[in-house]
């Protein structure tokens, strides 16, 4: 993919996690929208971190940031290696021991984090990052591209968790979606935390799961 760098922005994020499926969903929508915002991340310099595997959401994000002479950076567990990992690889291929390391390593290098539409290990990844930046582990900005409404399920709930006082009006606001790659990078460098932290500094979390907010 030819960039034209005329047309390239400068974002305040220098990497962005994305989380998303090893599978390629049903509608074409979603490959889409995989494509989508790798290549917004092109155009305006932001390199990638994901779960590293070359097939599905994750391969198609991945290769269109690859072909946009941006870095990227996969991180997989060695278990996994064998499922996620068909054929060449792109960008730099980080293994680890397990999930949860996984999750840290990918954290600890992002400063921004985006889900795509995926499955239970979406899910995780992405309620575990909301839940770090409610305890003020980070203060990272966290997006759903919604494709096609796929979110919108999970957005009603965490709105009918709010009503019910599980979640507080505040930290609804962490999440923040968009139907665009465009329109989600967008809010997400707008982006300012009103929640109020659970603790300001959670280091003797940080230090047991192995997560870090520098590089």
């Amino acid at each position: 993919m030819e960039v034209n760098t005329e047309t390239m922005q400068k974002s305040k994020f220098g990497r962005i996690c994305v989380f998303c499926g090893s599978s390629q969903g049903k509608k074409s929508s979603y490959q889409d929208a995989a494509v989508e915002l790798g290549n917004e991340l092109v155009s305006r310099n932001i390199d990638l971190v994901y779960g590293g595997g070359s097939i599905g959401l994750m391969g198609l994000v991945s290769q269109a940031v690859h072909d946009g002479g941006r870095h990227v950076i996969g991180v997989i567990p060695k278990t996994l290696m064998p499922r996620e990992l068909t054929g060449e690889t792109v960008g730099e291929v980080r293994a680890v021991a397990d999930m949860h390391q996984r999750k840290a390593e990918m954290a600890r290098h992002s400063d921004a984090f985006i889900a795509l539409p995926g499955g239970y290990g979406t899910l995780e990844e992405l309620l575990e990052v909301i839940t770090w930046a409610q305890l003020g582990i980070h203060d990272k900005p966290v997006g759903l591209l919604n494709v096609d409404g796929y979110y919108n399920s999970l957005l009603s709930f965490i709105d009918k968790a709010v009503e019910e006082g599980f979640i507080s009006p505040t930290a609804r606001q962490i999440i923040i979606s968009a139907p665009t790659a465009k329109e989600l990078v967008k809010k997400l460098e707008e982006y300012s935390p009103c929640h109020e932290s659970v603790a300001s500094k959670l280091c003797w979390e940080i230090e047991r799961i192995g997560y870090s907010s520098e590089d």
